[in-house]
């Protein structure tokens, strides 16, 4: 009664009474609820590096499907063939796409690195250009041939000549072959050693130039209606999505392999690159 009595000379006691109340039953129940429905997705950022088309032009159409998951791709476009792996061994960047796996394991024994390869995307139809000769029969002896100066692709630009009788190997080298590994030269060719980023360039220069479609391409040059030679397929050569061996299995990673294997990124090679790349998936 005397409670009573108070609070109705004093309606602000009785109010501030009733919001303690409110508040202590409110603290007692926080540490049980759990999190609302429906809250956004935290959105994290993955960087690639890259180089070229098409595989900036695939990084660019699967950015989308990414920030639907809640992952924001950022394309680092360099400016050669060294800087992205670099930048994914000293994590700069969360995973590159500009290579074929012989490449980045001649990266990795070079620089005592790890990274590895996550998803083959596409193979790049290897070629031999002129712009002096029609045909490769039209070659004549000492016909200086520029070939990339990176071990894989010097093995790589051998193996092809070698497939189409012009030169021959030592047994066995195969793929890590060099020019040291000739052991039969009948036209006297020249080898010409020179940086993957400039191979286009010197198209003006010598006889004839090995090289991907990636730098055929910018030249108006596809392998089907202008190599004298090509390789054809070879899916040991497929240009991959790499990352480093502590991330590979992260979520965002798989995430991006997915997208890039997808059918819109088959019908993209199919209606625009179908002369120089074939899915690898």
């Amino acid at each position: 009664m005397k409670l009573w009595k108070m609070n109705t000379g004093r309606p602000w006691a009785a109010l501030l009474l009733a919001l303690a109340l409110i508040t202590v039953a409110g603290c007692g129940q926080a540490g049980n609820e759990s999190e609302p429905e429906g809250k956004a997705v935290e959105e994290i950022t993955l960087k690639v590096a890259s180089l070229i088309p098409p595989m900036t032009d695939v990084l660019e159409m699967v950015k989308p499907a990414l920030q639907e998951e809640g992952i924001l791709l950022e394309v680092v476009i360099l400016s050669d063939n060294i800087q992205p792996n670099h930048a994914l061994a000293n994590k700069e960047v969360d995973a590159n796409f500009f290579q074929h796996a012989p490449y980045m394991e001649d990266y990795n024994k070079n620089n005592d690195a790890e990274l590895v390869s996550v998803q083959p995307i596409y193979n790049a139809v290897y070629g031999a250009y002129s712009k002096r000769y029609d045909s490769i029969e039209e070659l004549p002896e000492g016909a200086v041939i520029a070939v990339p100066n990176d071990p894989s692709n010097i093995g790589r630009s051998l193996v092809m000549l070698e497939q189409h009788g012009m030169i021959k190997l030592k047994e066995g080298v195969g793929i890590q072959a060099t020019v040291g590994d000739v052991v039969d030269n009948p036209k006297g060719y020249e080898f010409e050693e020179v940086d993957l980023l400039m191979l286009a360039r010197t198209l003006d220069d010598v006889d004839l130039v090995t090289m991907t479609p990636a730098y055929a391409k910018p030249l108006g040059l596809t392998p089907k209606k202008d190599a004298l030679i090509t390789e054809g397929k070879d899916s040991e050569f497929a240009i991959t999505l790499v990352a480093r061996e502590d991330n590979k299995d992260s979520e965002a990673i798989q995430k991006l392999a997915q997208v890039m294997t997808g059918s819109d990124v088959r019908a993209f090679f199919e209606e625009n690159y179908a002369e120089i790349a074939i899915p690898a998936f």
